[in-house]
């Protein structure tokens, strides 16, 4: 790819981020209220979103066949207990991930 497509995807790719950064403070103005079900959407949809990635997450998973879902479950906990214990999204994330690559690679590699 020549430098000046490649330029140009950037470019488009920084547009749309920016503009879909800024529609929210574009549509919901300050002077008007925000309709009902937008917030009741942000109060539903993150739960959602999580629990439809848990599912992804965990939809290959083999509980008929060694190591059963251990490390599957051990990090899945991991995660719930970091986040219980510290309420900090990147620990969380970061200790399941590794706890999962750690029980894969080294335990029951």
């Amino acid at each position: 790819m020549a430098f000046g497509s490649s330029a140009a995807l950037v470019a488009v790719m920084a547009a749309v981020t920016i503009l879909l950064r800024a529609l929210p403070f574009l549509v919901f103005r300050a002077d008007r209220p925000i309709p009902p079900y937008v917030v009741y959407l942000g109060h539903v949809l993150p739960a959602a979103i999580i629990g439809m990635l848990v599912v992804y997450c965990l939809r290959g998973t083999v509980v008929t066949a060694a190591p059963y879902g251990v490390p599957e479950l051990s990090a899945a906990l991991c995660v719930v207990a970091l986040q219980v214990w510290r309420r900090n999204s990147l620990l969380s994330i970061l200790g399941g991930t590794v706890v999962y690559m750690l029980l894969v690679q080294v335990v029951f590699g």
